[in-house]
This record gives C-alpha cells, structure tokens and sequence, in this order.
C-alpha cells in the first residue's frame, strides 16, 4: 500500500518542490493551498505526468476548521497520512516600532497558529513510525531589522518542534524543523534588486541561492528510512550561512 504525504503551502516554491519530490519517492501527496487553486492544480497534474498521485486541497492553516477538514479530505482519498510537511507560511517585513498591530497578527496567526494547528491534527492522524515536519528559518539567528514578526513566529515554530516530539514519546513518530537559508523562490525574490541579490548569494561560502529541489531533498530524507534517528532537531540548510 502506498504511504501518504500531506504538505501544506504547496502550491509551488518549495512547498510544490517538496510535494514533487515526495511523490517521486512513492508518496501518494496531498498539495494543499490557501489561495487560488490553479497553481496547486498544476503541481498535481506534474506530479501525475511523473507517474505519481495526488490531489489538491484549499484549506487556510490559520483556521481550526479548515485545517481540520483537510486531513479529512486527505484522509477520505488515501488513509492517514504517514508523513505531514507544514511548509505554508508568511513573510511580511516591517520594523518593531512601526507598531504594526495587524501585520503582526497576521504572521503569527499563520506561521506560529497554523503550525499549532497542523501539529495537533498530525498529532492524533500519523500513524505510528510517521514524520512530522515543520518549516523554520536559519534568519533566526541573524536578527536583521524588519524580520521582527517574521523571526517570532519562527522561533514559536521551533519550541512546538520540540515539545510535539516529547509528546510523541513512544510512539516512533519524528517530529523535525527545516530552516532553510535564502532560498530563490518568488516569495524571496520579490521586491529585491539584482544588487541586492548577489550580495545576498555571497552571505555564504557557497555564494549562491539555495534551490526549493534542495530543501526537497533534506525533506525526502527525512521522511525516509535513512531519517528514522533523526528527531527534534533543527536542521539548517543554508549553504553556511551560519557558521
């Protein structure tokens, strides 16, 4: 029987390149979406062309009750998921003194509240020897300005990592964060000059952009065998932009 994969935010960037990835490793995926469906729709009849098998569900994360109708749906087309990829998230930039109430809010209701929801219901749906995964960022340890929001939400990420992974004791469930480094997605890019790119690429000693295939590729080992000794962790895959 075909095991099953939920990833959230996989309407394309590295969410649609998890969903792709897991499918050519033999995942039936669910590509799950807040927005338009289209996107979504195409990563799923990618992955088909590939020869594998998914659907597409809408369902925002910030909300209990949609979060809780997409593992319904996912389950009613494949059983329960064996392994979950919270990849949906937000990336609004403002300073702390703008007093920006609302953008605050916003990030974390999605970013620190989705996780909280996707958590719980992967927590009671994977099935024992699943994977849960969460997606954080290495800019954590960086603290520009402007990632204020953005950096809270992500370290709430990481400590609900480590608490779920406690809580799963016994159960020979592994409960991860990814945190990439800068990664060329549209998300990334938007709004940045070529200028600022390039001095982007050279922040690590690779002096490139990481790809969404390579933050795929941490993910499909983890969901592997070869991941199974891997459990509350924070892995960084970033090129070295931290030392």
């Amino acid at each position: 029987m075909k095991k099953v994969a939920l990833v959230t935010g996989a309407s394309g960037g590295i969410g649609g390149s998890i969903a792709k990835r897991l499918a050519k490793d033999g995942f039936s995926v669910v590509v799950n979406y807040a927005g338009k469906p289209a996107p979504a729709q195409a990563v799923v009849a990618d992955l088909k062309a590939a020869g594998g098998q998914g659907i597409a569900v809408q369902a925002d994360v910030a909300n209990a009750e949609d979060v809780e109708r997409l593992f319904k749906e996912s389950m009613d087309a494949f059983g329960r998921p064996d392994v979950v990829v919270h990849c949906a998230g937000i990336m609004p930039l403002f300073p702390i003194a703008s007093g920006d109430v609302a953008g605050f809010d916003k990030v974390i209701a999605t970013n620190l509240r989705g996780t909280f929801l996707v958590f719980a219901q992967a927590a009671q749906h994977v099935p024992d020897g699943g994977r849960i995964m969460a997606f954080s960022s290495s800019v954590l340890a960086k603290s520009f300005p402007t990632y204020g929001a953005y950096i809270a939400s992500k370290a709430g990420v990481e400590g609900l990592v480590h608490v779920l992974a406690n809580e799963l004791r016994g159960r020979n469930i592994t409960v991860n964060a990814v945190a990439p480094g800068q990664v060329q997605t549209e998300l990334f890019l938007k709004g940045k000059s070529d200028a600022r790119i390039d001095e982007l690429k050279k922040m690590n000693p690779l002096e490139r952009l990481g790809q969404p295939e390579d933050m795929a590729n941490v993910v499909s080992f983890l969901a592997g065998p070869e991941g199974g000794w891997i459990n509350s962790q924070v892995v960084r895959p970033n090129g070295g932009f931290i030392y």
